[in-house]
């Protein structure tokens, strides 16, 4: 799984760009609740994203084993993802709903933009 790892660690690498970049977006301009919603919805995407990572190596260790494995934590990144909309429904002053979910959307387009990258840099001969 040093694959898994290596896909991880460039996709964080992505998501503390954008990351910053929320950061200094409210911190410099007059839309804090827009930018704390996305930074609220991309840090809690950034979690789910870990937490699958860590999961399907804990299943592909198990496979190889030939453990029965436990499922990949799908309840678990649900409730964070419902944790982050309640935090922004209960305190709309600090956190936009809407940006908010679109955060939470960000790690999703994240691994699709690196995936098709990466597959257009292995078919062009360059590996990593």
């Amino acid at each position: 799984m040093p694959d898994l790892q290596f896909t991880f660690k460039r996709q964080l690498k992505y998501l503390l760009y954008i990351m910053a970049i929320y950061v200094l977006g409210w911190g410099f301009t007059s839309y804090q609740a827009i930018f704390a919603g996305l930074l609220l919805g991309t840090a809690i995407s950034t979690f789910n994203v870990w937490l699958l990572m860590k999961k399907s190596q804990q299943v592909g260790a198990s496979a190889a084993g030939g453990k029965p494995s436990r499922s990949i934590g799908s309840a678990s990144r649900y409730a964070a993802a419902i944790l982050a909309a309640i935090i922004a429904m209960k305190y709309p002053q600090y956190f936009n709903i809407y940006t908010t979910v679109l955060g939470l959307v960000t790690a999703n387009v994240v691994i699709v933009i690196d995936y098709f990258i990466h597959k257009s840099n292995v078919n062009n001969g360059e590996e990593r």
